[in-house]
């Protein structure tokens, strides 16, 4: 049986706090592709710990932890009915359950943010499962240069 490293380096570490997080998930945006960026106009990420009360309540959620990312803005098809007072696209990473989710599996945190942005992205714009699995290697491979 292998012995177990108490004192490894998980020791001194903690899971990152909302700064650290907003950084990994504006280092993944940046590496994806440029031309799925441009479908989402002037985007904001924003990183919650938790849905808001009202969201969680709005999408019928069973635990806080359900909900990884959420896109709200105007979809292509709506971009030509200009409207006063719009806000801009917005991406809500939420922490905790991100965190969780990577605790649970073999991929690397920044690899998930990538992921829940892409498709957060992409379902908002209509994009078809294999459309967003190709941006997800691209980004993969812009990461690995």
């Amino acid at each position: 049986m292998a012995r177990i490293d108490q004192t490894g380096d998980w020791e001194d570490r903690h899971a990152p706090g909302l700064g650290e997080f907003e950084s990994l998930a504006i280092a993944a945006y940046a590496r994806l592709p440029d031309q799925f960026r441009s479908l989402t106009g002037d985007l904001i990420i924003e990183i919650e710990d938790f849905p808001s009360d009202e969201i969680f309540e709005d999408m019928g959620l069973e635990t806080p932890f359900d909900l990884l990312g959420l896109f709200e803005g105007i979809g292509i098809s709506e971009r030509f009915t200009i409207e006063t007072g719009q806000i801009p696209n917005r991406i809500m990473l939420y922490r905790r359950p991100i965190i969780d989710y990577w605790a649970e599996n073999d991929e690397t945190l920044g690899d998930i943010i990538t992921h829940v942005l892409i498709h957060e992205i992409g379902h908002h714009f209509g994009l078809s499962d294999d459309d967003m699995e190709s941006i997800e290697a691209a980004a993969d491979e812009a990461a690995a240069q």
